[in-house]
């Protein structure tokens, strides 16, 4: 059993390696499966297709920040103690995870009609769904939001996706990926400020 678990890891792990480094449409599974060291039978066998592969390594990657972010967004404390944690959750799973947080992106920006965009987008949407709840369950503390509680979810996950690319832009391979805990309360400081100004 450990052999099948490890042959499952391995093919995720070269898929992602190679999704990250060309982009989902540039790689073949012939490339995956070479890279992972196993046949086309045993990618097909654990995931059916290419897109199941992408489906899988999104359900992985995602569950780990979903439950954190969900965790930290469900916390009992002010709007900016909220928020200060969700962006805590989201630069530290970045860190942790940055080919797979970089490469999700990238496929939310793909064509629409794309097959990649279309496995990734109801990850997307339940992630930024979760944001607009936190500024649904801040409405005492910001009035009321006539809507804008969407435009604020926009808003701030755009201003955390924006840093994430930033600072991981031109990292070499050597460097940490890191957003310090100051540099955390200026970002959520200053979306703040914009929100209540």
């Amino acid at each position: 059993m450990v052999g099948l678990i490890d042959k499952r890891e391995l093919i995720l792990d070269a898929a992602l390696d190679l999704f990250y480094a060309k982009g989902y449409d540039a790689v073949g599974v012939q490339e995956i499966v070479d890279r992972a060291g196993v046949t086309k039978p045993t990618l097909y066998y654990y995931f059916g297709s290419k897109i199941g592969l992408l489906r899988n390594l999104l359900e992985r990657g995602y569950s780990i920040m979903e439950k954190s972010v969900l965790e930290a967004s469900r916390m009992n404390a002010n709007l900016p103690e909220v928020l200060y944690k969700v962006a805590r959750e989201f630069f530290d799973y970045a860190a942790a995870h940055e080919k797979f947080y970089l490469f999700m992106l990238a496929l939310f920006y793909s064509g629409r009609e794309n097959e990649a965009y279309k496995t990734v987008s109801p990850f997307i949407e339940n992630y930024y769904n979760m944001i607009v709840g936190i500024f649904e369950n801040a409405a005492s503390q910001l009035g009321n939001m006539r809507g804008r509680q969407k435009l604020f979810a926009v808003g701030f996950t755009g201003v955390l996706n924006h840093h994430i690319m930033t600072v991981s832009y031109g990292l070499s391979d050597n460097e940490k990926f890191e957003i310090s805990n100051e540099t955390t309360y200026e970002i959520v400081h200053q979306f703040l400020y914009g929100i209540y100004s």
